[in-house]
């Protein structure tokens, strides 16, 4: 009888899919509960039965997710930059910005510089690592400054190309492969996710076991959250020989085991999602 009263709860919980054995014991977790709009709902209670809890540990959501004996800090800037204008930009990056990743004086290093092809358009985006975190953000910030003869020449001239910028501090999941250089040509993608504030400790839980369905061709480039600037930020970058083999690549996910279920439980934390598709430049050590 227990069992009977126990199916028809589930069947009023929307997309549930539970089994019982012989005995009659539950042997199948439910799907379809609700990760975060529903905690205030009367079934919560029976919900929290079946969803995963978040370690309840005093610590800040950063040192949960992160590769804490690393602590690479990473600055995404996007520069919209004026049509007629972009060829001019992108020779003055790549005459200064590989001055700057080679330079031994400088603590950091430019992981990726592309245009945008497919999203926003005549948009330059650059991705930069900083080893030691805050403390070397701040170094190179101070050098740079004191570099007049480069940088500030750069950024007079830079300035007069661009018609907006913004950027952000990142930093890495555990989960994901640290951005290396790669021989190319590729094209390259970032998805960028605006979660619904609180749920990135649930993004992170989901995605630390999805991502092995999705490192088969090597696409998997680097994944990141936002630390200031735009809160609640997830970028996902990957890398494909062409628009096609991405087609292909996505399409083929479809047909791994649970990759179903990945984004089911994610669809829900997402308010905003983008994707543009990048073409690397010449001064970009991803190609």
């Amino acid at each position: 009888m227990a069992t009977g009263v126990l199916q028809r709860v589930l069947g009023g919980l929307g997309r549930a899919k539970c089994g019982f054995n012989s005995a009659g014991q539950l042997t199948e977790w439910c799907r379809g509960l609700s990760t975060s709009n529903s905690r205030n709902s009367p079934d919560s209670w029976f919900k929290s039965l079946f969803v995963r809890k978040v370690d309840p540990r005093k610590d800040a959501h950063s040192n949960l997710l992160t590769k804490n004996e690393e602590s690479n800090l990473y600055k995404i800037q996007f520069h919209n930059v004026k049509p007629d204008c972009l060829d001019s930009y992108n020779k003055l990056c790549e005459e200064v910005l590989p001055i700057i990743h080679a330079d031994k004086y400088y603590p950091c290093e430019l992981v990726g510089t592309w245009n945008t092809w497919y999203g926003e358009q005549d948009q330059a985006v650059h991705l930069w690592r900083y080893r030691g975190g805050y403390p070397a953000l701040t170094e190179v910030m101070n050098k740079l400054k004191q570099n007049q003869v480069t940088t500030l020449k750069h950024m007079k001239e830079r300035g007069k190309m661009l018609l907006s910028r913004r950027n952000q501090l990142l930093l890495e999941f555990s989960f994901w492969n640290e951005p290396v250089p790669r021989e190319g040509p590729n094209i390259y993608e970032l998805r960028s996710y605006q979660l619904r504030p609180g749920t990135m400790i649930e993004w992170g839980n989901y995605w630390a076991r999805a991502i092995r369905y999705r490192q088969h061709n090597s696409e998997a480039v680097g994944g990141f959250f936002s630390q200031i600037g735009n809160l609640y930020m997830v970028h996902h970058l990957w890398a494909y020989k062409d628009l096609q083999s991405r087609e292909d690549t996505r399409n083929a996910v479809w047909h791994e085991d649970g990759w179903e279920e990945v984004v089911y439980y994610t669809v829900p934390l997402i308010q905003h999602m983008d994707s543009r598709i990048m073409i690397p430049t010449k001064a970009s050590p991803l190609q």
